[in-house]
């Protein structure tokens, strides 16, 4: 798909959806995004829909400035994948018993672990930086100074909501481990406390959109919150890592022989420096995952609909970007009205997944059709693997 120019900016708005099938609310929220004086452009994905302040679908590019609002408040938030050894005809008949163990080693929802994981008891995980990491909580805002005991044992969780744990086999019959998790309840902390203090400040009175105040360089404000930021987002990766390693453990005790390639991560809710024509600029995804030339990525549909391991091509009008998953076509409020228990029997079949009332709302009706979204973006990424569902843990 060739993107679509959208006027009403001051900077450039480019999208790789139709605008005139993206909700009226969304496209103002793009507006005014790129009518903000630091704005240098926005790249919109062919996932776009309405969030907080900004889009989800969206990458938005500022010059010494950042919006925490356009961030999210899950800081950090994105997927990781391995690859493995066995093929599907490997797997035991009893998949039921498997996402039970799976479960054990993994809490769910509001779950958490009795004691913090010991990271060096776990096979497989990379030790470096733990000890500096958890020293530099102390730094963190005060407000979430007293929470420090309970990100510790959040370590290792998945969350609920669209967070999940996946066992997929791709084309070939591979065997997979996929995994979609942010950095729980801490993140959401320093998020909701900062996006508080930037509606404070001065110079965010009377934007059309009080989710839009913005932190400017070389303020106390905004480097306090990069610091929280960035350790956020650490959070988030060593979160997604630890869970990895322990589903990594289950399989070694069924598959003795089993072996893990390299594991592929990425976020697509988070911040990052970049240089785009000349100019280093902060460069916000929020539902949007780094797609530099060569860079891998995981792009996901929804509990029955598979997910796309992809390659970057490295499409700078893009700001090296593509979509974070299939994007909801419809609120959780609309789906558990539109949808019924049988609606999500039927959608979820073959499929080794909850199929209650407590997971209607991601029923994969609620997303938008992930083969038209791949259609989108042809020219952001390229299809490595395409994975499909056997077993979905979510919260």
């Amino acid at each position: 798909m060739v993107f679509s120019k959208v006027t009403g900016g001051r900077a450039p708005i480019r999208m790789w959806a139709d605008p005139d099938e993206v909700e009226p609310q969304a496209m103002q929220q793009l507006r005014n995004v790129a009518n903000l004086p630091w704005t240098h452009g926005v790249a919109v994905m062919p996932d776009v829909h309405y969030g907080m302040g900004a889009t989800v679908g969206s990458v938005i590019a500022m010059r010494d400035a950042v919006s925490p609002a356009a961030v999210g408040v899950d800081i950090g938030c994105g997927m990781s994948a391995v690859r493995t050894s066995l093929r599907t005809e490997d797997l035991p008949d009893n998949l039921p018993y498997l996402r039970g163990r799976l479960e054990q080693a993994i809490p769910v929802g509001f779950g958490k672990h009795k004691s913090p994981v010991d990271v060096s008891k776990i096979f497989g995980l990379p030790q470096a930086g733990w000890k500096e990491f958890w020293q530099d909580y102390e730094w963190l805002a005060p407000s979430v100074q007293k929470l420090r005991a309970r990100a510790e044992v959040q370590m290792g969780t998945l969350g609920g909501g669209n967070h999940f744990l996946e066992v997929c086999s791709d084309d070939e019959g591979v065997v997979w481990v996929v995994l979609h998790s942010g950095s729980r309840n801490i993140g959401k902390e320093l998020a909701e406390y900062h996006i508080e203090q930037a509606r404070k400040l001065p110079h965010n009175e009377g934007l059309p959109d009080r989710d839009l105040a913005v932190f400017v360089q070389g303020t106390k404000k905004m480097d306090a919150y990069r610091s929280d930021l960035f350790w956020a987002q650490d959070y988030a990766r060593r979160n997604r890592t630890v869970m990895l390693a322990l589903v990594c453990n289950v399989l070694r005790k069924h598959f003795k022989q089993i072996r893990f390639e390299e594991p592929i991560s990425c976020h697509h809710n988070y911040v990052s420096e970049e240089t785009y024509d000349g100019v280093k600029l902060l460069v916000t995804r929020k539902g949007a995952i780094r797609a530099g030339s060569g860079e891998l990525g995981i792009i996901p549909g929804s509990m029955a609909t598979g997910t796309y391991i992809v390659k970057g091509l490295g499409n700078a009008k893009a700001f090296n970007s593509a979509s974070h998953g299939a994007g909801r076509k419809m609120s959780r409020t609309k789906a558990k009205k539109t949808f019924t228990l049988s609606d999500l029997e039927a959608q979820t079949s073959g499929v080794e997944c909850r199929k209650d009332a407590g997971v209607l709302d991601e029923i994969p009706g609620a997303y938008k059709d992930l083969e038209s979204v791949m259609a989108a973006q042809t020219d952001l990424v390229e299809v490595v693997a395409h994975l499909r569902q056997i077993i979905c843990i979510k919260g």
